[in-house]
Formats: C-alpha cells, sequence, structure tokens
C-alpha cells in the first residue's frame, strides 16, 4: 500500500476508533483510547515522512513531549500539580509512554494548519492550534480518571476540574515546540541542499505546500475540532468544555476550513456586469 493511501485508511480507522468511544466503558475505553493515539501517532509521523520532516518532528514532540510531561509530574511546572493512574498503559518517571505520542499526532496536523492560514505567523498560530486542543482534552481524560488535578483552582467556568494554569502552561510549551520545530526543519533542510540532495521544499522545511498533499492533516484537524464540539455537547455530558473548545480550537479551524473552501464562482452574466460588459445574448438575438 502507498504511503498516501494509508493515511487515508489510517485516518478512517481513527474515525471509526473515536465513535466508538462513547459506546464502550472502562478498561475498554482506556484501551481504545491508546489505540486512538497510536494510530494518530502513525498517521503524523507517516505524513512528516513525506515532507522530510519525520525526525525533527519526532524529536521535537514525542522527546520534547515526554520531557515536559515528565517535568510537570516531578514539578508541577509548568502545568500545575497533577499526577497520572495507571489506566493507560506502562507509565515512564510517571508519564505513560503513550501521553507523549498524543503530543506528535496533533502537533503536526496544528503545524500544517497554521502554515496554510497564516505562514508568516506559523509559529505562534502553530501554538494556538495545538494548545487549544487541551481544551477538549484535559476535561474528557480528567473525567475518565486517567489523570487528577491536585489544586484545580482558578478553572474555567464550567471546567471545575483542571486549573487554568494548565491551559496557560500548553500555550507556553505548544509555542516553544513549534518554534523548536521550525528551526530543526530549516537545519535540516540545508543539510539536505549541503549534501545536493533533490529537495523541493520550502524555506521553512515544510515541504510542499499542494492543498492535495497535506489533505489527510487538515481533514485530522478538522475532523479532531467538529467530533469535540459535537462528542462533549452530546455524548459525553461535558457542554462547558464543548463551547471553550470550541471557541478555542475554533479559532484555527474555522479560518482553516474557510480557506479550503472551494471560491466561489459567480455566474456568466453577474461576472460580465461586473466587468462594465453587457450580458451575452442567446438564441435569435445572440445571432
Amino acid at each position: 500500500m502507498r504511503l498516501r493511501s494509508f493515511l487515508w485508511v489510517a485516518l478512517g480507522a481513527l474515525v471509526l476508533a473515536e465513535i466508538g468511544y462513547p459506546l464502550v466503558e472502562g478498561a475498554v475505553r482506556a484501551r481504545l483510547v491508546v489505540v486512538t493515539v497510536v494510530v494518530g501517532y502513525a498517521i503524523s509521523v507517516a505524513h512528516a515522512a513525506l515532507r522530510r520532516a519525520a525526525v525533527p518532528l519526532i524529536l521535537v514532540t514525542t522527546g520534547g513531549g515526554f520531557a515536559v510531561e515528565a517535568l510537570g509530574v516531578a514539578t508541577g511546572l509548568p502545568f500545575g500539580s497533577y499526577a497520572y493512574s495507571d489506566l493507560l498503559g506502562p507509565r515512564l518517571l510517571g508519564v505513560p509512554l503513550v501521553i507523549p505520542l498524543a503530543w506528535t499526532w496533533m502537533a503536526w496536523p496544528a503545524w500544517l494548519a497554521a502554515g496554510r492560514i497564516a505562514p508568516s505567523l506559523q509559529v505562534p498560530v502553530a501554538g494556538v492550534a495545538l494548545a487549544s486542543w487541551d481544551l477538549f482534552l484535559d476535561p474528557q481524560m480528567v473525567a475518565e480518571g486517567y489523570w487528577v488535578w491536585r489544586d484545580p483552582r482558578p478553572a474555567l467556568p464550567g471546567v471545575p476540574d483542571i486549573p487554568v494554569s494548565n491551559y496557560l502552561g500548553w500555550l507556553v510549551v505548544a509555542v516553544a515546540l513549534m518554534a523548536l520545530l521550525s528551526l530543526l526543519s530549516l537545519l535540516s533542510l540545508l543539510l539536505r541542499r549541503w549534501s545536493r540532495q533533490r529537495d523541493s521544499d520550502r524555506a521553512n522545511g515544510t515541504g510542499s505546500t499542494s492543498v492535495y498533499a497535506d489533505a489527510p492533516m487538515y481533514a485530522l484537524y478538522l475532523w479532531t475540532y467538529a467530533s469535540g464540539v459535537l462528542a462533549h455537547a452530546v455524548f459525553l455530558g461535558l457542554p462547558a468544555s464543548a463551547a471553550w473548545g470550541g471557541l478555542g480550537m475554533g479559532l484555527v479551524a474555522i479560518p482553516l476550513a474557510v480557506r479550503l473552501a472551494p471560491p466561489h464562482r459567480a455566474p456568466l452574466y453577474a461576472r460580465r456586469r461586473r466587468e462594465g460588459r453587457p450580458p451575452q445574448q442567446q438564441g435569435k438575438d445572440a445571432a
């Protein structure tokens, strides 16, 4: 199977897994979370490989994600004091091994979405695109007992179990990771050019900017947004996080959807009128 075909097949599997999440409970639900994260990770890394950015992506978001999570568990910085349960599988330094994969899973589509809507501000917009995902993620995972906050105050209205410091910490870390990803991608590009390998990447190291080439990642980001709003509002009983996530992640998801929408083409007669030309006649008059 070609890699591009794999992306769409894997994305379909991820969608089915997320649809199944509200339909199961307990240990089965926890296993489904792990499967979903692993599939999402594989999708993002595989697509990054097409752009020759897989190595920087893994180093920054998987390695960096684990480092910051280990720091957070040990010290409470930069998110606040929290602890993971044993429901998400094996842990290292108190961090479930699946957690750093989740950072990578959403970091790559966030990076590409930002590059599509605001290329000159890609780093900060990508940071917002990634950090705002946690407005859905944390309330959902805390509700299931996958981790717990020791002092969740002050909190967002309607979401009492997660401190505001968590979201601010996510934003700071996400922007820092995106800046590092941009730097490593640029260095990787320069090394490839120095070694005289053929390369069509842009100067920011993200590769082809074709909307078709990046369509699986755009679809992943927009699906995550739309399904997050729907699931929290209807199936998970978390209407407040549906609203907060809809507002926060919508700052990137909605402009992305607008940017990807097919351009509106006015009817021929309307275009001719705007251009100061008479409408084209038909039938005998046209003859």
